[in-house]
């Protein structure tokens, strides 16, 4: 092979990378765009810079001044996580569809656009008494809200109430 057949080899693969490159961005802003008509904001604001931003905290329910915080160095990757998890969420997904989102977005983001998850509203596990902020005795798992605990029978025998004192 001479030096003019190896650079046609190198064009026609940085040819083939760069197709498969630009069909894995457009299929990460399509599912982004579903994900945003879904949620009932306009899909094109999914490809404008700051302000997808600015739609993503409608959609999740968060203040703006978390715009603030998506621009600072290292914060932008704890506060990018958390919406991502609020994200996932707010469409009745798990930590571990969130754990996708992070760590292969040209995958779920598809998959979130384009599958039958519906839009529950803001951060719906939060909003079902599981989640942060919200008064933990109130979760349905809690072991201390059982009629079977044993700490919210007074001493007595409760099973059979009467209304005689017992007998000194």
């Amino acid at each position: 092979m001479n030096e003019y057949e190896g650079g046609g080899l190198a064009a026609g693969i940085g040819v083939v990378g760069g197709i498969i490159y630009l069909a894995v961005i457009v299929l990460l802003i399509a599912g982004m765009w579903k994900t945003f008509e879904k949620a009932g904001k306009p899909g094109w604001a999914a490809i404008i810079p700051i302000y997808n931003l600015v739609i993503l905290l409608e959609i999740i329910g968060k203040p703006m001044i978390w715009i603030l915080w998506m621009l600072i160095p290292c914060v932008n990757i704890v506060f990018g996580i958390w919406a991502t998890n609020l994200l996932s969420k707010s469409f009745g997904k798990s930590e571990g569809f969130t754990v996708g989102l992070v760590i292969f977005p040209y995958i779920f983001w598809p998959i979130l656009g384009f599958s039958d998850a519906k839009y529950l509203g803001p951060s719906a596990a939060e909003a079902q008494n599981g989640g942060f902020g919200n008064n933990p005795f109130n979760n349905q798992n809690n072991p201390f809200n059982s009629p079977n605990n044993p700490f919210n029978k007074p001493s007595g025998n409760q099973d059979n109430p009467n209304d005689t004192p017992p007998v000194v």
